[in-house]
């Protein structure tokens, strides 16, 4: 075997090896992306659904003391008490009250 030969092979092998590497490097970090916007995501999720149940907390608020939610002026007042339940299945003509 010839020293150019040799050092073709050293070459090659190298090259193969280096390339392997960066493949491999490849998967790792996009692995790592994926699991970090996973994470992201599900953190999103987390703060979104407490900001709902926080805003659903105050809606149950305003609904039992007939007053709107200072800091949400998307909640209009409701009256407290039997006014504020919702109707009977039928609606209006099937309640009690109303024969």
């Amino acid at each position: 075997m010839s020293e150019f030969e040799r050092r073709k092979d050293q070459i090659q092998e190298g090259v193969q090896s280096g390339a392997a590497l960066v493949g491999r490097v490849a998967v790792i970090i996009t692995d790592a992306i994926g699991a970090i916007a996973r994470e992201v995501g599900d953190f999103v999720s987390d703060g979104i659904e407490m900001q709902e149940a926080a805003r659903a907390a105050k809606r149950d608020q305003a609904v039992t003391s007939g007053e709107p939610a200072a800091d949400d002026p998307d909640l209009e007042a409701r009256p407290a008490g039997d006014d504020a339940l919702p109707e009977p299945d039928g609606g209006p003509e099937d309640h009690p009250d109303a024969r």
